[in-house]
């Protein structure tokens, strides 16, 4: 069983109200091709997003092999220590999921190094 999207709900809707008036499903076409672009993976990214990858950059300048904890990581560039604790912490977290940096346990807390 696949999961219901709005654009599958709207695609069924517009399928099954053939007895509908013209403007209800003039607005349901809308709502679908609005959907579909808001989804769509080819925008273009925020101004916000544009400043997290520099700021990515230059975590990744920063970051070594030798484990690290992001504050330690903050000491070591006056950039990363303008900013706050949980904003490089947000931005060493993308930089995991992006396979660019690894998580490494270390007893009660997490210190963060360059993936191989």
């Amino acid at each position: 069983m696949t999961k219901m999207t709005y654009v599958a709900a709207l695609t069924y809707a517009l399928e099954n109200l053939t007895d509908a008036p013209a403007d209800v499903r003039e607005k349901l076409e809308a709502l679908k091709a609005q959907t579909e672009k808001r989804n769509s993976a080819d925008r273009k990214p925020t101004k916000a997003q544009l400043a997290n990858e520099a700021l990515k950059d230059k975590v990744m300048a920063v970051l070594t092999t030798d484990p690290v904890t992001v504050t330690e990581l903050m000491a070591k560039d006056a950039e990363l220590a303008a900013l706050s604790n949980q904003k490089v912490s947000a931005l060493v977290n993308a930089l995991v999921r992006d396979g660019k940096a690894l998580k490494v346990p270390d007893g009660r807390k997490t210190t963060f190094c360059v993936a191989a």
